[in-house]
């Protein structure tokens, strides 16, 4: 064979095959892990609709569907009262962690004060420690203090402050160029105007990521809103759900199929929101404000 004899087979072309088949390994493995991860999910929707419920995998068959248990769960809990409570709660601990994170990140991450590092260990030493374990002393200092049981204040003050999302911010805002703020300063711009104009517009991605993270707690928060909460009105979805479960047994005719019902309404608004803001997640545009 010639030394320049162009048909001769290609070393380039081997190794295809090993890569293709890798792939397809790889594909199948993630394909088995999403279904894997997803059948939860399914068996709660279809669980939800059936009529009556098995108790084994056939039960997981979409045959003989109805809407009725979302009926009996409206009926037995004012499932509107319980999703309006769990939107006030969420709506008041996002909107105060976004607002008090992102200028203690902001702080923490781009001004020179005498105690910064003080302050960033002790944000890292909370996030250490249990909610659990300060529940007691919450409800003395709540309820009994400044009496705010069966209030929505008395629900959103302890979780006001988020360390994690103080953390999430002051991480992303250390990654921005430093010249950026730099520039800034030397026109004379304050620091809110900076945070406002500059920061805040290159910090979706961690907004977005903040807001689904703060969102998934206090939306299905159990423990505190029971303790706080003694009258039903006020008490949230996850609460009303744990309430009313002996009073399903004998009112309705599928006692799982509605709590499934109840599971799926919990459910439906943080998977709306992970699919709305997953494509965010990754993408940032730091790099866009400089030059170069």
């Amino acid at each position: 064979m010639s030394r320049y004899d162009l048909t001769a087979p290609s070393g380039h072309d081997v190794p295809h095959t090993g890569r293709g088949t890798g792939r397809a390994i790889r594909f199948v493995v993630l394909l088995v892990g999403a279904l894997g991860f997803l059948f939860p999910f399914y068996y709660m929707v279809v669980g939800s609709l059936r009529k009556v419920t098995t108790g084994d995998l056939s039960s997981a068959a979409p045959s003989g569907l109805t809407t009725g248990n979302y009926g009996a769960i409206d009926g037995a809990l004012s499932l509107g009262r319980a999703l309006v409570n769990s939107g006030v709660m969420t709506a008041g601990v996002l909107l105060c962690t976004l607002v008090f994170g992102v200028l203690a990140g902001y702080a923490l991450a781009r001004l020179q004060f005498r105690g910064r590092g003080t302050v960033f260990a002790t944000l890292l030493l909370v996030q250490t420690i249990p909610f659990q374990l300060l529940t007691l002393p919450l409800y003395v200092l709540v309820v009994r203090d400044y009496g705010l049981g069966d209030n929505y204040l008395g629900m959103i003050l302890p979780f006001a402050i988020n360390s994690t999302a103080v953390f999430l911010f002051r991480q992303f805002f250390l990654q921005m160029p430093a010249s950026l703020f730099e520039a800034a300063r030397i026109d004379g711009a304050s620091e809110l105007r900076i945070l406002w104009r500059i920061a805040l517009p290159m910090a979706r991605p961690a907004l977005l990521t903040g807001t689904l993270l703060t969102f998934i707690g206090p939306w299905n928060e159990f423990l505190w809103p029971f303790l706080v909460t003694k009258n039903a009105d006020m008490q949230p979805l996850a609460v009303s759900l744990a309430g009313f479960l002996s009073n399903l047994q004998g009112t309705v005719s599928n006692p799982t199929g509605a709590l499934m019902a109840g599971a799926c309404v919990l459910a439906a608004p943080a998977v709306a929101l992970f699919l709305l803001f997953q494509r965010h997640f990754t993408h940032t545009n730091i790099d866009s404000g400089i030059k170069g």
